[in-house]
């Protein structure tokens, strides 16, 4: 589940064979329901594997629901407004999103889209050519303490968005220059329950709604408890639109914010609007306990259980632990998927699917070790890196079958409408011959098992390119996470077919955590020079898929500087443009010009003991790194 918002086992060479055994043919585990998984109401999904069921009657009990986190990838920020470095599903989704909630909630189990009844605010109006944006606040949403969620709220979040990016770009992480806020030109509150924004240019409603007020992330912050700029100080009113202020308060917030032993202690973290509050938190594993939040105003089950976190130091510990039946809600890691049927055996449900976000290997177009930064600035090295990925044959050999291939920015599945029909088929199917033949067209000496140099310099048609000299060798590091298994799996096979090729690869094993905070470049752009491709998951993405901060020129989510001039026009088109196909046009243009080493999508798994009932949406939802567990009940 290592999925930035926008992841052992060693590999053997025996692996390396079974992928050369695989056909092309498409072998996903799509529409996959095996029987022993079967009941008497299941829901089935299209493009799934196994199914969820309808919410069981009769009497609700609460208790303590039990959910396993993932290896290395434990909650570390607390603060609703994430820094660049902190971006990831394990902070925000099944962790902040927990005790604060966002303006807009917008999925709805596999399907993309505002979910009114769980978020905060009834729909945004757009006027002025869609440069003003009003926003009005339920009054069915109140403060952990009594007060309500106002427009006040809101603002005070915003004016704290900007403080922290004048004091750094790298504190937020939904951060793209010469964007929100930057192209805020005021605010105002109509009345207390609604906030008017009003915009420099015109936006796209649907970006605005679903990516901004919802995904940004947006979140109303209590500022009647946390406008202090000391923990001692009392709470200042002269907080808006004052940046001197705004600054001290934004500075005083994020210090308590790194001091995470006092996670479930501090006074500040216990005013909350969503479901739960923080009870406990274990600082040397992130660990943590949450508790219902008696005061929440959103919809729920009768009786809410308590939350608890559970930390695994592997992916196998976590599997034995819920095999053993200790752990009520888990992920099964893609090396496990061969034994669903024997948790069905063992009273477990299941449901998985992609997420509406991306696997990729992500390139540093910054890395000047042996010139790398001018080998990848050349499409033709791209292309003939995505040849030797063997998408069909991951699949097949990794993920059981349960998964489906990916060629861009918007997957297969789930089914969207924004997937471009290029997209449908690989432009760049699986071929180490394909791939010479592009490095030797381009001025490279092959030399398959060893590594290639350039013999050919300059910048002509059959040449290297700019700034390739010659004797210039391909060989590069190639970072990657040791969890989920998959990930070192399907680099073990990379690493193998390139050197077939004469690319000489050499593998660094990290986690998903320190891989955040020291290869990504607005988190540490010092460390630029010490990787050429990292793989620690993906990206998640909401259900209207613009990668804008992710691959246009400065986007705050931008991971190694992709850098084009087209991508940027695209992007800035799909955000700022009503035009139904702008972000359709956008994912056509990166799925052919590879910003990254697209990689094929795992389905994700989940399981549950079958005495664990609620809404299927909630189960879908997990899918997508949605968790809310206010929605499950007991049955027994």
């Amino acid at each position: 589940m290592n999925k930035r918002i926008v992841a052992s086992i060693a590999v053997t060479a025996a692996s390396i064979t079974v992928l050369a055994a695989c056909s092309s043919s498409n072998s996903t585990g799509n529409g996959n329901t095996p029987s022993n998984n079967s009941g008497t109401g299941a829901i089935s999904v299209p493009g799934s594997t196994g199914q969820v069921y309808p919410a069981a009657s009769g009497t609700e009990t609460a208790g303590t629901i039990t959910w396993a986190e993932q290896p290395n990838s434990g909650p570390t920020w607390i603060f609703p407004i994430t820094a660049a470095g902190e971006n990831s599903v394990f902070n925000i989704y099944t962790f902040s999103w927990e005790m604060w909630r966002p303006v807009y909630w917008t999925i709805d189990g596999v399907t993309g889209g505002v979910n009114q009844a769980m978020s905060l605010a009834d729909l945004p109006v757009y006027s002025n050519g869609d440069k003003t944006v009003s926003v009005t606040f339920k009054n069915t949403y109140k403060w952990s303490d009594g007060t309500p969620v106002t427009a006040d709220d809101l603002m005070f979040d915003i004016d704290m968005i900007k403080a922290g990016l004048k004091l750094s770009p790298a504190n937020w992480s939904g951060y793209v220059p010469g964007n929100f806020p930057d192209n805020l030109a005021s605010m105002s509150e109509t009345n207390p329950q609604t906030l008017v924004i009003n915009l420099t240019s015109p936006v796209n409603p649907t970006w605005f709604t679903d990516d901004v007020l919802s995904q940004g992330p947006m979140n109303p912050l209590p500022a009647q408890a946390w406008a202090k700029t000391s923990a001692s100080g009392p709470v200042v009113t002269n907080w808006k639109n004052n940046l001197p202020v705004d600054e001290k308060i934004f500075s005083f917030l994020t210090a308590q914010n790194k001091d995470v032993n006092t996670y479930a202690t501090n006074p500040l973290w216990q005013v909350v609007d969503g479901p739960y509050k923080l009870s406990a938190y274990n600082a040397s594993n992130q660990g943590y306990t949450m508790t219902p939040n008696p005061t929440y105003g959103g919809p729920h089950a009768a009786k809410m259980s308590v939350f608890q976190a559970i930390p695994f130091t592997s992916d196998a510990a976590e599997f034995n632990a819920v095999k053993a039946g200790q752990i009520d809600v888990a992920l099964i890691d893609t090396s496990n998927f061969p034994q669903l049927p024997t948790l069905s055996a063992l009273g477990y449900k299941y449901f998985g699917i992609a997420d509406f976000g991306f696997n990729a290997a992500f390139y540093n177009f910054q890395d000047k070790t042996g010139d790398f930064n001018n080998i990848v600035d050349k499409l033709y090295f791209r292309e003939a890196l995505e040849h030797l990925e063997n998408q069909q044959g991951w699949i097949h050999a990794y993920m059981n079958g349960y998964g489906s291939p990916d060629y861009g920015p918007v997957p297969e599945y789930p089914r969207s409408q924004y997937l471009p029909a290029d997209a449908t088929s690989n432009p760049y199917p699986f071929s180490v011959a394909d791939a010479v033949s592009l490095l030797k067209s381009n001025g490279w000496t092959i030399n398959a098992g060893g590594t290639d140099v350039c013999s050919k310099p300059g910048t002509g048609t059959g040449e290297c390119g700019a700034g390739i000299p010659a004797g210039t060798k391909l060989a590069f590091n190639f970072i990657y996470s040791t969890s989920p298994t998959l990930i070192g799996q399907q680099a073990t096979d990379l690493v193998s077919q390139a050197s077939q090729a004469g690319i000489h690869i050499t593998l660094q094993s990290s986690n998903f955590d320190y891989m955040l905070e020291n290869y990504v470049d607005p988190a540490a752009p010092a460390n630029d020079n010490k990787w050429a491709i990292e793989d620690f998951g993906g990206e998640g993405q909401n259900a209207y898929p613009t990668t804008f901060g992710t691959f246009n020129t400065g986007g705050g989510g931008q991971i190694g500087d992709y850098d084009d001039p087209t991508a940027n026009s695209l992007i800035n088109a799909s955000v700022s443009s009503s035009n139904p196909a702008a972000v359709e046009n956008e994912a056509s243009y990166l799925t052919k010009d590879l910003p990254v080493l697209w990689q094929p999508n795992q389905d994700w798994v989940w399981t549950w003991k079958s005495d664990i009932s609620g809404s299927p949406e909630s189960f879908e939802s997990l899918t997508q790194f949605y968790a809310t567990p206010e929605f499950w009940y007991f049955t027994k």
